[in-house]
């Protein structure tokens, strides 16, 4: 079985998560998409993030309704920080038959060759690939990355994937709700009812 692995802290996971993730499934070869819960991402601040299991539970009611959608806790048992080469590593020894690739967006692709172990991941594992709108960059750095960026594009184990492009963050929902403002079209039903019954994000 294909599957694809779309990491995140979902904190918490929004109409633009299911969006990718079911492009993903339903568009590409993937057989399945799990969305891997990160309990700390080593770019943040842990102390941003709501509870591990809450934000579990939040991509459980999510994927629901979605039977190619998978909810997953790996990383959760694993050592803190987290590294996506680690993690592949130990998925691949506990489901030999599986065959696990990546997801990410363009703007991650640009950032990889400063993952751990980049140059291994990619020897071993697919990586697909979804549009975003480009932010701007420093003008000295624009030769550099355009070169970087372009040898990864050409790679032969890159698939770019004309999926939709979806600007909705998940910091923006977690602010608006702290301004009291309405963000349930940002949500799926049933993770705003799980936020908005717990006061999630609100202080």
């Amino acid at each position: 079985m294909k599957i694809g692995l779309y990491f995140g802290t979902f904190n918490p996971i929004h109409v633009g998560h299911l969006i990718i993730a079911n492009h993903m499934a339903e568009h590409s070869d993937l057989d399945q998409v799990w969305m891997v819960v990160t309990p700390h991402n080593p770019l943040k601040k842990k102390s941003s993030l709501l509870d591990d299991y809450h934000r579990l539970q939040m991509v459980h009611l999510a994927a629901e309704d979605f039977p190619k959608i998978k909810p997953s806790d790996i990383e959760f048992k694993l050592d803190q920080p987290n590294y996506t080469v680690n993690t592949l590593v130990h998925l691949q020894e506990k489901y030999p038959n599986h065959e696990f690739s990546l997801i990410m967006g363009e703007d991650n692709l640009k950032s990889l060759h400063k993952w751990k172990n980049y140059e291994a991941i990619l020897e071993h594992h697919a990586i697909y690939v979804y549009p975003r709108i480009s932010t701007e960059i420093d003008t000295s750095l624009k030769g550099e990355l355009a070169q970087q960026n372009l040898m990864f594009k050409n790679h032969p184990k890159i698939h770019l994937i004309d999926a939709p492009v979806v600007e909705i963050s998940s910091t923006f929902i977690r602010d608006n709700i702290k301004e009291g403002k309405n963000v349930q079209p940002l949500l799926p039903h049933k993770v705003w009812e799980y936020i908005d019954h717990n006061n999630f994000y609100k202080k």
